[in-house]
């Protein structure tokens, strides 16, 4: 089973869960502290070894998770230790966190532009992102600097694309003039 299916699987289990209990933000707060666990390279390593026997991955659960977490998550990760799923654990707080944005219909915008943008300006780009309705009722934006663009913006949102980057343009204005057949032939 690839390690998609088993994420998702899992993650539903959890969501659903979740919801039925009335849970679903207890359980999302507890799978931002573990995904913060998880970026953690040693405790990566630990999950993902197969020396490293199930009880003693239990052990390391119990110490990082028993008190940090609620009676459901620590339930949820004594299952995914028992079926020997440790090593997927990663995806499965990936997917959670997909899942539950979409239960609560946030979408996930990033922003990526050449200079540190006033808050004004990006409110513009908010509120025109929003009249298009192809983005949830809710936006949880990520706004990041890349020097490299040289001026412009690219948005990112869920499968969209939409780069007015001056780095994009003139890449594109490089591949025009490779494929000019009259240049080529002098």
């Amino acid at each position: 089973m690839s390690v998609e299916r088993i994420a998702t699987r899992y993650s539903k289990s959890l969501v659903d869960l979740a919801v039925e209990q009335n849970k679903l933000e207890d359980i999302n707060s507890d799978m931002q502290y573990i995904k913060a666990v998880c970026g953690n390279a040693d405790f990566i390593s630990l999950i993902k070894s197969p020396i490293i026997s199930s009880e003693k991955k239990a052990k390391v659960f119990k110490a990082l998770f028993d008190t940090k977490v609620g009676d459901l998550t620590n339930k949820f990760l004594n299952v995914v230790l028992k079926k020997g799923r440790e090593d997927y654990l990663p995806e499965m707080v990936t997917e959670f966190t997909i899942q539950y944005k979409k239960l609560k219909h946030v979408s996930s915008v990033t922003l990526t532009t050449a200079e540190q943008l006033s808050q004004a300006a990006i409110d513009g780009i908010l509120a025109k992102i929003n009249l298009s309705k192809t983005v949830d009722d809710n936006i949880e934006l990520e706004v990041k600097v890349d020097p490299a663009l040289i001026g412009g913006f690219i948005l990112r949102y869920d499968d969209k694309l939409y780069d007015t980057s001056v780095r994009h343009k003139l890449e594109q204005i490089k591949k025009e003039f490779n494929k000019n057949e009259y240049v080529k032939n002098l």
